[in-house]
């Protein structure tokens, strides 16, 4: 009976340690913001599965990972209600201590840039960046614009874009020549502990372009061309030339409610979620027509784009799931069950 028992002894340790190696973080991974549930679920894009689930505080709305995929960031939003960024340990899969962002309340959109996280503060009506390397917030600027909900920072730092849903508005900051010992734009902001790029610094223009009611969801293309804004209240898509900071043309796209607008990583298709409809609309970005309208569910929220272009990934907020998308043939080809309404959606490539 000895060995018999060794061996069914040895048998559970080699299960357990593959069910451990299982469920170790992939290198690429989906990330998962469950509302309802206050969970950040992370999800091995190959297998579809959920392989960890990590409690990040109240009303989690948008999550972003650090540029080398260890460490995600969840903004508390609450309406204002609340004023931290929930922090994870992606590799070791735990939850790491909160940022108290103090009256920076009401944090939603997010980005990592340049070793930094930047964040809007919607009831605070301002943008500000996280230096995780000083542990403290290192910038702010404020837009003076009712809900200023999402953000984009470009690689360089130079050009930030904002959508400020309730004052139907984008606005784009740009970076001026910075005074004495500043430096411009040229050069860039002086480099810090870990390699992150230090303060900001410098100086801001800020240019705010009327769009649409409810602006609310944007992307700026992949060649940096154009920032297009979808309209939830009228249901339109305005897009801008950076350029000359202007709309140049108004898109009946016939999306009201909408959440989130993505681009393909090619630039040549935008995929339009929305709340009040069962469809992701798709938009081709050259003769800015319709091409298709994807049923996924009951409404959809947010929308990552996988990094090689294959997928996209759709939270269907009323239905609990996320919708993967081929782009391909832009059909649905499966679901992800990761918790109670999906929202936010980011990817993490581990470096």
């Amino acid at each position: 009976m000895k060995p018999a028992l060794t061996s069914l002894i040895l048998l559970a340790a080699m299960l357990s340690s593959v069910v451990l190696q299982a469920a170790d973080t992939p290198a690429s991974a989906l990330l998962v913001l469950a509302k309802r549930d206050n969970m950040l679920a992370i999800v091995d894009p190959s297998s579809l599965q959920v392989i960890a689930r990590i409690p990040v505080g109240n009303d989690p709305h948008e999550v972003i990972a650090s540029t080398d995929g260890r460490t995600a960031y969840v903004s508390n939003y609450g309406f204002g209600a609340y004023h931290t960024l929930a922090v994870v340990d992606l590799v070791a899969q735990r939850a790491l201590p909160s940022i108290d962002l103090g009256p920076l309340r009401g944090p939603h959109g997010l980005t990592f840039v340049g070793g930094k996280v930047w964040f809007t503060a919607e009831a605070a009506k301002a943008i500000g960046s996280y230096d995780p390397a000083a542990k403290r917030v290192d910038w702010i600027l404020g837009t003076g614009q009712n809900r200023t909900h999402m953000i984009y920072v470009s690689p360089d730092m130079k050009l930030i874009v904002t959508t400020n849903v309730s004052s139907g508005t984008v606005s784009i900051i740009e970076k001026t020549i910075g005074g004495p010992g500043q430096g411009g734009p040229q050069a860039g902001p002086p480099r810090g502990p870990g390699g992150s790029r230090g303060a900001p610094g410098g100086d801001w223009n800020e240019m705010v372009v009327r769009v649409g009611n409810g602006s609310e969801g944007f992307d700026v293309s992949p060649d940096g061309k154009e920032i297009w804004v979808a309209n939830a209240a009228d249901g339109t898509v305005s897009v801008i030339d950076l350029a000359s900071k202007q709309v140049t043309q108004t898109l009946e796209a016939n999306v009201g409610g909408a959440n989130r607008l993505k681009f393909t990583p090619d630039g040549k298709l935008a995929l339009i979620s929305t709340l009040r409809g069962s469809e992701v609309t798709v938009i081709d970005a050259a003769t800015r027509k319709t091409v298709k309208r994807i049923a996924v569910g009951h409404g959809a929220a947010g929308i990552v784009m996988q990094p090689d272009g294959a997928r996209a990934f759709v939270a269907c907020s009323p239905d609990g799931y996320v919708a993967v998308v081929d782009l391909h043939s832009l059909e649905v080809v499966s679901r992800i069950n990761a918790g109670q309404d999906p929202d936010g959606l980011a990817w993490a490539t581990r470096h």
